[in-house]
């Protein structure tokens, strides 16, 4: 017997961002499969994630680095200026040290790999939605 889902004020709210729509579905589609999250919105560009970041309040939102108007790592530092508790983790398809340093000075509070998300997304989102 499936869970009955939780009240709304009782999930983890997820924002989800990536300017690959067919990605967007399929996070939304597995991060569904948990009746402790809710995903209260994506956004397909660094810009409409800030907007969205801070209209929403999420309690974590998932961000890409390689997007269009405004890269993730920009998107990161504009929402952790305006919301210092904001909980971002980067979702996204390279493994360069580099980006992962860039990330993390930005205010990211973690870095997934895409080709991880399968096994690691659900569980990372209810550990960052504890701190």
């Amino acid at each position: 017997m499936a869970a009955a889902p939780q009240p709304l004020e009782e999930r983890i709210r997820v924002l989800v961002v990536d300017d690959e729509h067919l990605f967007v579905e399929m996070v939304e589609a597995m991060l569904a499969a948990d009746p402790l999250i809710e995903v209260v919105a994506h956004a397909y560009n660094g810009r409409e994630a800030v907007e969205r970041a801070l209209e929403l309040d999420p309690d974590v939102t998932l961000m890409d680095l390689a997007m269009p108007e405004v890269d993730g790592i920009q998107a990161i530092a504009e929402i952790r200026v305006a919301d210092p508790d904001a909980c971002i983790l980067v979702l996204t398809g390279a493994n360069n040290p580099a980006d992962i340093d860039e990330a993390r000075k930005a205010g990211a509070a973690g870095y997934l790999t895409k080709d991880r998300i399968a096994t690691e997304l659900i569980p990372t989102v209810h550990e960052l939605s504890q701190r």
